[in-house]
């Protein structure tokens, strides 16, 4: 008998930017034309610092130790997808997702998981909250200058 492993509904975002605040978009495989910022959910036994750090490393391949990271202290709650739901447990309708962000500079080189985005794309932040389908993600980035100034 196999027992199935649900996603654990707690996820990362984090948001990648320069210091002049071109953020980088991340386009899905799929649902098409789903362009985000990185997430991903926490493994078992997983941090939520350690996860943003996994995520960012699999899908960028940007090599970012924990003194880059800026954790925002701030989750959003959000419902599940309905297309994404069977990942999760039965009676699982809610994700919690911690924020982060991370400043490189221009020219960063990205590599991309083939199996999870297809493209990629850097955008001032004022277009690239327009651009995110996921209304937390959208926040996060709108919030970006007020972040940057108090850093």
């Amino acid at each position: 008998m196999t027992s199935t492993v649900f996603k654990r509904p707690v996820s990362v975002l984090v948001v990648i930017h320069t210091p002049s605040l071109q953020v980088l978009l991340l386009r899905r495989v799929r649902p098409p034309d789903f362009w985000q910022s990185v997430t991903g959910s926490l493994e078992p036994g997983e941090a939520p610092q350690q996860a943003a750090l996994r995520e960012i490393g699999e899908e960028t391949g940007i090599a970012a130790g924990p003194e880059q990271l800026v954790d925002w202290h701030r989750s959003y709650e959000f419902v599940i997808r309905d297309e994404w739901r069977a990942r999760y447990a039965p009676d699982v309708t809610h994700n919690t997702e911690h924020v982060f962000s991370l400043c490189v500079q221009g020219g960063q080189a990205i590599r991309l998981a083939p199996d999870e985005h297809d493209a990629l794309v850097w955008l001032p932040f004022e277009v690239a909250a327009t651009r995110v389908f996921s209304w937390t993600n959208r926040e996060a980035i709108l919030e970006l200058p007020r972040r940057e100034r108090r850093s």
